[in-house]
């Protein structure tokens, strides 16, 4: 009996001592206590590497910033260089922010920043080609840019993420490999773990230089699958997803939980063609698949309004945008020129030159979902005056462009003014050796233009060019634009103090918080 007794005093007592831990712990204030604050977010893009040299996805996850930044009105703004001014047309000093340092608690200096930049030339040769760096100096916290020709833009230049600014003494110690797993940058998120493709993991950055973030944690994930993104948002096991299908947006706003942003942005959608293919080479060959693109049907039927039609590289909303008519689509017309080119319709129908048909190899991809289906609507009106279209699907657009050259068409996406200019697009898409000129294109009589837009301060006088420049371009017809799409981007409103933003650069933020 006194054993019982004693037995059920032992079991109060436990139960009193659960009873009180309990109390203790959900009152706690201690750090150790609070649940972690964490985001989890799903990108359309697959990544190999976080390489900030080779890859714009360390800038969007926030590990690493650049010199300069665009402002909420897309203008360059100061990021990690405070100030800068122009000595002479050559000559640039940089002062960068004083109290910055790098994941592995090192400050930032100029030396360090040259280091950097000199990886960052080294690495991405387009890079050369639009900072025209001959030279620099380190001292102190002061970098002295000396350009090989003026170079009025180089600040807006900066703002390029692959100009983001990095450890290179830290990459010596770990080696490349390593480096380009888990980069050492200034972010307010340092990489904890990367898995190619898949997902990269980052924590919050103690030493941040400016307000210490909000969020613990980062799954900055990847996948090409609108679909299995749209899915992971329902199920709540994304917070954020960007670029849904335009379609899938009714079903999300159905639950309460979730909300989808439709941003107006810098980007467009256009047929790049291949200035190889003798066939493209016929200017009425290029003026009549212009025709051919139905750009109304594109941004209502297949974009469900989320977006406008193209007349250019540049929306009327920019100040150097185009106010033209938007191109009326007219197969009509796009049969009477490819006959004036020489192509007759066949027994069957199809249209052929010399006894060879016009046969057509239009590349397109995944990530963005409408790319395909502008191809699909193209194939189909094509065929419609006796065009035979093949479409081919490949994963890594920009590295089948690099390595074929039997290609006729792409659809491509660009953003078109990353640095609140025109200068960066109409040079990267318009001469040779360019990073957005896959298909060879050389333009008669824009040379001098282009040489003039890259030589002028006067930003009136930049706008005024650049629109000049779009014009003697689209003489030539040597894309076709098409729509300027919104970003689509769901998201769970237990996300808080965040938007996309227009740019496409800065997605995670010190600033955003969960509830």
């Amino acid at each position: 009996m006194n054993s019982s007794k004693h037995k059920a005093t032992i079991l109060l007592v436990l139960c009193w001592m659960l009873f009180v831990s309990g109390c203790s712990t959900g009152g706690s204030t201690d750090s150790t206590q609070k649940k972690t604050k964490k985001v989890t977010m799903i990108y359309h893009l697959s990544v190999n590497t976080l390489d900030p040299h080779n890859s714009w996805a360390p800038l969007r996850a926030g590990a690493v910033e650049t010199l300069v930044k665009l402002d909420s009105e897309m203008k360059p703004s100061p990021w990690l260089a405070k100030e800068w001014k122009s000595i002479d047309p050559h000559t640039w000093v940089f002062v960068l922010r004083d109290k910055v340092t790098f994941h592995d608690g090192v400050k930032m200096d100029a030396a360090a920043v040259k280091s950097s930049l000199e990886r960052s030339l080294k690495s991405n040769q387009s890079l050369s080609r639009a900072l025209k760096i001959a030279s620099m100096e380190a001292k102190g916290q002061e970098l002295t840019i000396v350009t090989s020709e003026p170079n009025p833009a180089l600040p807006s230049e900066f703002i390029n993420p692959y100009t983001s600014i990095v450890s290179t003494a830290a990459e010596a110690k770990v080696g490349t490999m390593s480096f380009n797993d888990k980069p050492v940058g200034t972010g307010a998120f340092k990489v904890a773990s990367f898995a190619p493709n898949r997902e990269a993991n980052l924590v919050r950055y103690e030493g941040y230089w400016d307000t210490p973030a909000m969020l613990d944690e980062v799954s900055f994930q990847f996948n090409e699958d609108a679909n299995v993104r749209m899915m992971a948002l329902q199920s709540k096991e994304a917070d954020i997803a960007y670029q849904l299908p335009a379609e899938s947006i009714e079903a999300l706003e159905l639950d309460n939980n979730l909300t989808v942003e439709s941003v107006t942005g810098l980007r467009v959608h256009y047929l790049i063609y291949n200035a190889r293919r003798p066939h493209m080479q016929d200017i009425r060959v290029r003026k009549a698949f212009d025709l051919l693109v139905d750009r109304k049907m594109v941004v209502e039927g297949i974009m469900f309004g989320h977006g406008q039609p193209a007349n250019g590289p540049f929306p009327k909303t920019l100040p150097f945008g185009n106010d033209g008519e938007i191109p009326a689509f007219n197969s009509a017309k796009a049969l009477e020129l490819l006959q004036e080119a020489g192509y007759k319709p066949n027994s069957n129908g199809k249209l052929e030159k010399n006894d060879v048909p016009l046969s057509i190899q239009l590349i397109t991809y995944k990530t963005r979902p409408e790319l395909t289906l502008i191809a699909q609507l193209f194939q189909s009106e094509a065929a419609k005056i006796g065009v035979q279209v093949e479409i081919k699907i490949v994963e890594n657009i920009d590295a089948h462009l690099r390595e074929n050259d039997q290609w006729d068409m792409v659809t491509y996406s660009s953003l078109s003014a990353p640095r609140g200019d025109g200068g960066y697009f109409l040079n990267a898409a318009y001469q040779q050796g360019g990073a957005l000129n896959p298909g060879n294109i050389e333009v008669n009589h824009l040379a001098p233009v282009l040489k003039q837009l890259n030589a002028s301060e006067d930003q009136e006088a930049r706008m005024k060019l650049s629109k000049e420049v779009v014009s003697v371009v689209q003489d030539e017809v040597p894309h076709s634009y098409v729509a300027y799409p919104n970003i689509l981007v769901g998201m769970n409103k237990r996300v808080l103090n965040w938007a996309p933003g227009a740019e496409e650069y800065y997605i995670i933020t010190n600033k955003m918080d969960v509830k």
